[in-house]
């Protein structure tokens, strides 16, 4: 074959090798650069591996049992919870708190004017009430109420935070306990009330509130068995039906009937924030006992509603703006002074601690209680600087002693507070003077008699000389009794309770119904003993009936609801007779005196007779004035509760103005009737004896049985002396007028 010179074509096997030639030499491996060495661990020694072995040893020992115990403490928590959980009864099991009988007060004329014990107003559902009052209780007591299992870690640390800090131990003071947990303890863990086993509910509960770490555990085990065997809403609807909420209401339901005079379920946002305030301390911030404070503490409810996001910030501010008040039928229905007096005046069986409903009839005057509280309002703004402290108490009652009003301190719509009409023990002062002359007149002293207003020292047993002092540090000479009481001159008052004998002027006072104990020596004339401004108005109560004790009552009649035949009766009245009629008649004509021309001017009454006397205590820590119409005997006491003396106030001050400004309002409209008063013989004033420096000695002994003479009959008894049998007979008439009339 001749060569036709064109070049050969590759063999297929040699493209191949070629190929794969060229593939192995792309293949080649690329050389890689020097690894780097890892630095070696440090070798430990013998020692420090044993050490490190016997710390990991140690570790899954306590691992182990740690996992394994906190396995075994869950599964019987469980077991406890759920046991716990299957033992607790239909949720509506638990709404009705255990009340108590309720006392129900109608005034003179039949109508309620208050309650006491506790009441329960019918069960409501957390979804039944108003969405204000249910956020109201979430935000002060459980923020986190539906976010938690019964139990708040953070709650409890914040509490144990809270309490160390103030000094306290870990579990001393707050507690971090949640909603449930308060249900829990509320319904006393479901142990039930039994009286064999407990002296009284008072003990039971507090069992049930007791705070050892035992009693907590069990409550934290009975709120999570709560929290899985009822909803969320189950647990608040028995806490708003079982939380006491002061004035013996139990359950809001009860607590907004009582404050607001309105369902649960139409609370605003200002009322709902109240209500839930009083969570806290229901007796310290129950409106009925102090209005101020509970909405103090409610504006605080408002400003956690609004953090909460409960209120929006117009809300808030309205609610602020607009705090909560009593309705008018809640303050009707506080009672105030008199109702929490009546309720002493009777057995606690029926009364602070009856189990029945009881209804109360009393003698409250509801038109002269309320001429008493606004004459010392209208005086107290009116008269006294702005921001004082003083407190007042008034008492009117009628001649029997029938108590028609009462006011025990400047907030007046109260229920269980401090009463100074019966509970104060103060000197009266010169008001206590009409009884040593109403000594002196039932021994046949004439209000003409004359005395000597001049320097005077008498010795006292144990004590030295005593030497008295009239108010405007002057002597004038020779005075009436009459002029004596009337400018109520201190040396003449104890000058004739000497003359007397002190025993005689201390047993009339006592037998008046003065029951303190009354002071020994020569100063008992000026009424430095302590007694209650009860007592001595209804100690001048028997000088305008003619001279018998009375006992100041406010009970009536008591009765089970539903019976018509009461358990018991009036508690007061008229007693013994102290003095003579005569005497208290013209003992009654030298007291009108007092008023239409002496210390009690201020007190004068137009167009209508009026008796009375002014009364300071020593260093002027008490004005009073007491007094009387033909109708009503009121006292008026003015002071500071700790006992500062009052700046320029007397008795002829302010006393004396609230006392006139009371009776106008309590007369207005009604009749005027005349004082049952003698007018004495000015012929029959002669000098009195000269009073002995050895004290009473000898005629105490005879003032003593003179005065019982008077008492159980001598010179008539009842009868005045004087005048033809026709006026004997007029006056006799024109008391029997006077006692129907009071």
């Amino acid at each position: 074959m001749s060569n036709s010179g064109r070049k050969k074509p590759p063999l297929v096997a040699e493209r191949r090798y070629t190929n794969k030639a060229a593939a192995a030499k792309k293949a080649a491996p690329k050389k890689r650069a020097p690894a780097k060495r890892k630095p070696t661990k440090p070798t430990r020694g013998p020692i420090r591996r044993v050490l490190y072995g016997m710390i990991g040893w140690i570790f899954r020992i306590i691992w182990g049992f740690g996992w394994r115990m906190t396995l075994i403490c869950t599964l019987i928590l469980g077991l406890a919870i759920g046991y716990v959980s299957l033992t607790l009864p239909p949720v509506e099991q638990l709404f009705d708190g255990r009340a108590r009988g309720s006392v129900t007060l109608l005034d003179a004329s039949g109508k309620v004017f208050a309650w006491r014990g506790d009441q329960f107003g019918g069960a409501v559902t957390a979804s039944s009430v108003s969405p204000h009052l249910k956020n109201a209780i979430v935000a002060t007591e459980d923020k986190r109420f539906y976010s938690h299992f019964g139990l708040s870690p953070r709650g409890i640390a914040s509490a144990v935070r809270i309490n160390l800090r103030e000094g306290r131990g870990p579990l001393s003071g707050h507690g971090g306990s949640t909603l449930t947990q308060q249900t829990a303890k509320l319904i006393c863990l479901g142990v039930p009330f039994d009286p064999a086993k407990w002296k009284n509910e008072a003990d039971y509960e507090a069992d049930c509130r007791q705070g050892s770490l035992a009693r907590k555990a069990k409550e934290a085990i009975y709120a999570m068995a709560m929290e899985v065997r009822y909803t969320k809403n189950e647990i608040l609807t028995v806490y708003i039906n079982r939380a006491f909420l002061g004035a013996g209401a139990r359950g809001f339901e009860a607590a907004a009937q009582r404050y607001f005079g309105k369902s649960a379920a139409e609370v605003a946002a200002n009322e709902a924030a109240m209500l839930a305030g009083l969570l806290v301390a229901p007796t310290r911030f129950a409106p009925t006992n102090d209005l101020e404070r509970s909405q103090e503490r409610a504006a605080t409810v408002v400003r956690l509603m609004e953090e909460q996001g409960y209120l929006s910030s117009a809300e808030a501010r309205d609610a602020q703006n607009n705090p909560a008040t009593l309705s008018q039928a809640a303050q009707a229905k506080a009672g105030g002074y008199f109702a929490d007096w009546v309720m002493t005046t009777g057995p606690d069986f029926f009364m602070r601690d009856t189990t029945e409903d009881v209804i109360i009839r009393t003698t409250l005057d509801q038109r002269v209680q309320r001429a008493a509280e606004a004459a010392m309002k209208e005086i107290f703004e009116t008269k006294v600087r702005e921001g004082s402290k003083a407190q007042a108490a008034i008492v009117i009652m009628s001649a029997d002693g029938a108590v028609r009003a009462m006011v025990g301190g400047r907030q007046t719509q109260v229920s269980g507070a401090f009463n100074r009409a019966t509970m104060a023990k103060r000197q009266p002062g010169s008001s206590f003077k009409p009884f040593v002359y109403a000594a002196a007149l039932d021994m046949g002293r004439s209000p003409f008699d004359l005395i000597e207003d001049a320097p005077y020292c008498t010795r006292v047993p144990g004590s030295g000389e005593y030497c008295p002092n009239n108010y405007d540090r002057k002597f004038h000479g020779t005075v009436t009794l009459t002029d004596a009481l009337k400018y109520s001159y201190n040396i003449p008052a104890v000058k004739l309770a000497e003359e007397v004998g002190l025993e005689t002027v201390r047993k009339v006072a006592a037998d008046f119904g003065i029951e303190s104990d009354l002071a020994q020596g020569p100063a008992l004339a000026l009424g430095a003993s302590e007694s209650s401004l009860l007592e001595m108005t209804g100690a001048y109560a028997g000088i305008l009936n003619g001279g018998s004790a009375v006992t100041p009552y406010g009970l009536v009649e008591l009765k089970l609801l539903g019976n018509e035949d009461p358990l018991m009766s009036a508690t007061g009245g008229i007693g013994e007779r102290v003095i003579r009629q005569e005497t208290a008649e013209e003992l009654i004509w030298m007291m009108n005196k007092v008023i239409t021309e002496g210390t009690g001017r201020r007190a004068k009454l137009p167009g209508r007779d009026a008796a009375g006397k002014t009364g300071t205590s020593q260093s002027a820590k008490d004005a009073l004035f007491i007094g009387f119409t033909a109708d009503y005997v009121a006292g008026v006491w003015l002071g500071y509760d700790d006992n500062t003396p009052l700046t320029g106030v007397t008795g002829s001050g302010l006393p004396a103005e609230i006392w006139q400004d009371a009776m106008k309002r309590v007369h207005e409209g009604q009749p005027s009737h005349v004082l049952p008063m003698r007018t004495p013989d000015p012929n029959e004033g002669q000098p009195l004896g000269p009073v002995s420096d050895q004290g009473t000695g000898g005629q105490t002994q005879t003032a003593v049985e003179q005065l019982l003479e008077g008492i159980f009959g001598g010179s008539n008894g009842n009868i005045p002396s004087g005048g033809t049998p026709q006026d004997v007979e007029e006056r006799r008439q024109r008391e029997l007028d006077n006692r129907s009339n009071r």
